[in-house]
């Protein structure tokens, strides 16, 4: 989905502003960072987008997409289940990087360089994944139902008429 590949932008923001902050300069170690954190960001955005999917599916299923309001129920729903386990990634995630901002030791330098992007890019790609996917998500639905149902309507319109020459007509 090009939903998910806002994803790889967003997270890039963070980085940029996270490397500019520290004024670190583009390195082999900083792009194996941006890489590591682009794999990381599309991942857990094809995930956010799996669970707003599927909470939309049930309703629809059950009937209980008539509106806008709804199909922002549907994605509440959905978003509201990967809080915490998106919670709990990005802080191991920040657990296990942001002490390696401050290294001094042996290597230091270039775990720095890797660890930077990475911290930033997990930020902004958290906000995305909770405020603006679902916020697109909703437009796309909103949009698209419109269509769909004018097709179902059509169809269910076809249905009911008897066809030509069948029992039903006389």
């Amino acid at each position: 989905m090009l939903i998910v590949l806002l994803s790889i932008p967003f997270a890039l923001v963070g980085s940029v502003w996270l490397l500019w902050l520290l004024d670190h300069r583009l390195s082999t170690a900083s792009w194996v960072g941006l890489i590591a954190l682009a794999g990381l960001a599309v991942q857990t955005g094809v995930v956010m987008i799996v669970y707003i999917d599927n909470a939309y599916e049930r309703r629809r299923r059950a009937g209980k997409v008539r509106d806008l309001n709804d199909i922002i129920w549907a994605h509440m729903e959905g978003t509201v289940i990967r809080v915490r386990p998106k919670l709990m990634t990005v802080g191991t995630m920040l657990i296990g990087l942001v002490p390696l901002l401050w290294a001094t030791g042996s290597g230091a330098d270039v775990m720095k360089r890797i660890a930077a992007p990475m911290v930033g890019g997990i930020f902004t790609s958290f906000l995305l994944e909770l405020l603006v996917y679902p916020a697109v998500y909703e437009v796309w639905k909103w949009r698209s139902p419109r269509r769909s149902v004018a097709i179902d309507r059509g169809a269910a319109t076809l249905e009911m008429q008897p066809e030509p020459g069948s029992a039903g007509t006389s």
